[in-house]
């Protein structure tokens, strides 16, 4: 991966940009997108669309991925200025102990911490009981509500307060992968298919609000009428200690991208990117998924008349916490596969099964 196009990654894990609040970090990708891309646009529900036009009747392509992350919104603002918060998204509790927080606030981002009551002012019963949410609050250092509220109101939302950290091997650390990197391999698909177009028109679309109800999928899909999609998230990888490779499958950090097969996929589009994988030398793992995929998939397969859609997944490794990990190698290799893909799709191409 090219120096260009980590800057440009970087930008997009370092901004906030929780469920419902992806406005930010959509006008970065926009902005990339509008150095290659013939039409870059966004909608209603804050999707960001990026079009390369094919030949006149030629199919349309969709690939989405979502830009959102899990975060935090503000409930209540209690006498003595301390933030009680609900999650966005799914959250293990125990991750959110102790850390620092941005809040985008009125005046711009405020950082808290993270409150629990010290193990020292436990009772033995409360030192061995897992913390709830509702148990933490957030400490901005305001001396009382009124304080609070002049930086903050009820509805704020935050992140997690991680940096990026560039680990060995090319793999990088952080928060916001998920699913921040699908939003960018969709992309840099589309830059490989700027640079030999295909026949094909095809919209990358960084997609919004996956974390909580697929509604950035539903409008994008029912938006654009694909006549196919791909659509690119995280998966789990299981090359760590205590993964169950026997419920889970075999997926490690630089096996390349894993293609899913299961309901909410097309076996059409499945067995087109298991032959173009092996002909371009492309690694690849593939994933079980015989009931719901927990992605953009599940609302895009269903949408108008129906989608054929195909799921490729980067392995992430300690996913929905501020330090997810994958391999760069990976994302080259997914945006090469469905680059190949796309340029595969033909007006004689027949999706039905």
């Amino acid at each position: 991966m090219n120096e260009h196009s980590i800057r440009f990654l970087k930008r997009l894990l370092d901004t906030p940009g929780p469920s419902g609040d992806e406005a930010g970090v959509a006008r970065i990708w926009r902005e990339e997108a509008r150095t290659f891309a013939d039409e870059v646009r966004a909608d209603v529900r804050g999707n960001s669309y990026a079009v390369l036009k094919g030949a006149e009747g030629a199919p349309r392509v969709l690939l989405a991925g979502h830009i959102d992350e899990i975060g935090l919104m503000i409930t209540y603002v209690d006498d003595d200025g301390y933030l009680w918060f609900a999650p966005i998204g799914g959250w293990d509790p125990q991750v959110l102990v102790a850390q620092r927080v941005r809040l985008l606030g009125k005046q711009g981002e405020v950082v808290g911490v993270i409150g629990k009551k010290a193990i020292h002012l436990m009772k033995p019963d409360e030192q061995d009981r897992a913390s709830k949410i509702e148990d933490l609050w957030i400490d901005i250092g305001a001396k009382n509500r009124d304080e609070a509220l002049c930086r903050v109101r009820v509805g704020t939302v935050g992140v997690i307060d991680a940096p990026i950290y560039d680990f060995p091997n090319d793999r990088i650390v952080s928060r916001s992968i998920d699913n921040r990197i699908g939003a960018f391999t969709v992309l840099e698909a589309l830059r490989l298919l700027a640079q030999q177009r295909p026949t094909a028109t095809v919209a990358a679309v960084a997609t919004t609000q996956e974390e909580i109800n697929f509604a950035g999928a539903y409008t994008s899909a029912f938006s654009f009428d694909p006549h196919a999609a791909i659509v690119v998230d995280v998966t789990h990888a299981t090359d760590h200690p205590e993964a169950n490779k026997r419920r889970s499958g075999d997926v490690k950090l630089g096996g390349g991208p894993v293609i899913s097969r299961g309901s909410s996929g097309s076996p059409v589009v499945f067995d087109m990117l298991i032959a173009i994988a092996e002909r371009e030398g492309i690694p690849f793992a593939i994933e079980a998924s015989p009931r719901s995929t927990g992605t953009d998939a599940d609302a895009i397969h269903r949408t108008r008349g129906g989608v054929a859609t195909g799921i490729i997944s980067i392995p992430n490794r300690y996913m929905h916490s501020p330090n997810e990990m994958i391999e760069l190698n990976d994302v080259d290799n997914a945006a090469k596969l469905i680059a190949a893909f796309v340029r595969s799709v033909t007006r004689e191409t027949d999706f039905v099964m």
